[in-house]
């Protein structure tokens, strides 16, 4: 399904029952909008290491503009700023007051925008291997350059941190590259999903990432935006989830937004990278599940 809002194409598409039956009864799920990673990726991964909170939420998985199922424009399009208001008018097309978010990495920081530009239409905030600030690019070269390989420093240096990459091809083989870096399990135990159905159109939109939204992110505004100041501005009740080995967001970025977010809960994933839904996916999903089932309290645990 697409949204034509805001001069564009957004795809999005639901899991779950809103009113859903219980017994003899109705009961009404809050409706928890996905927000996926990048900037450039796209939303295929939560169908399959998310799915499972269908039980507690209504699920809407959105790709953002320019990825994925979404329509691509010109890339100055690509913008924080954009996302963020992209969040707020597919709320409205669907006709909700109220929403919850779960944003993880690059869509974390879209929700934290969200969250304190419209702290009135969000019940439930929840942030995973995230961060508040451009310091987390700070944090992530140091971690690199003391631990990974040269040849991972060295695609890091010319392609990532200046957002210089000329094709999806590219970063595809950047995830190869940094693999390790991502996920601490090992692959065999990882859900990933499987492309054998799809043509050959549909497996380019899901199994690449978008390089121009990419390279707007890390060649313009990921290096000066800073939320630090204003998350106080986030009222609703707020779960923060890190990877203990994440490399791009390091878990200090993670305390940072716990101490400044009002009403936030931290928890740490042990043995977990970046990949948390997939390293720790059983944990993840009883976390995530609890938070959406327990009532919102007015003071901070």
């Amino acid at each position: 399904m697409k949204a034509k809002i805001r001069g564009t194409e957004i795809y999005f598409d639901i899991a779950g029952m809103q009113l859903a039956p219980q017994g003899k009864s109705l009961i009404e799920k809050p409706v928890l909008f996905l927000i996926h990673g990048g900037p450039g990726g796209n939303h295929v991964n939560y169908k399959f290491h998310s799915i499972k909170l269908q039980e507690y939420a209504q699920l809407v998985f959105i790709d953002l503009r320019g990825c994925g199922w979404s329509k691509k424009t010109k890339a100055s399009d690509y913008t924080l700023e954009n996302n963020i208001e992209d969040i707020e008018a597919l709320r409205k097309y669907l006709g909700l007051n109220r929403i919850s978010v779960l944003g993880a990495s690059y869509g974390g920081m879209v929700a934290q925008g969200y969250a304190i530009r419209y702290s009135k239409h969000i019940d439930k905030l929840i942030l995973a291997v995230t961060a508040p600030s451009y310091h987390f690019m700070e944090e992530a070269r140091k971690y690199i350059d003391q631990h990974g390989t040269y040849k991972q420093i060295a695609y890091c240096e010319k392609y990532l941190w200046k957002g210089k990459f000329k094709s999806d091809k590219q970063i595809n083989d950047y995830f190869k590259l940094t693999d390790s870096l991502y996920f601490y399990r090992n692959r065999k135990n990882r859900i990933r999903p499987s492309f054998k159905k799809l043509t050959s159109a549909e497996f380019k939109k899901f199994s690449t990432f978008s390089h121009e939204a990419l390279n707007a992110g890390f060649g313009g505004f990921l290096h000066h935006f800073n939320f630090i100041p204003r998350l106080k501005k986030i009222t609703c009740p707020t779960l923060i989830l890190a990877g203990q080995h994440d490399w791009i967001c390091r878990p200090d970025q993670s305390k940072i937004m716990a101490k400044h977010i009002p009403n936030a809960k931290l928890k740490i994933f042990a043995n977990c990278g970046h990949a948390i839904a997939t390293d720790a996916n059983k944990k993840y999903i009883a976390e995530v599940g609890r938070f959406l089932l327990t009532k919102a309290k007015s003071k901070r645990d």
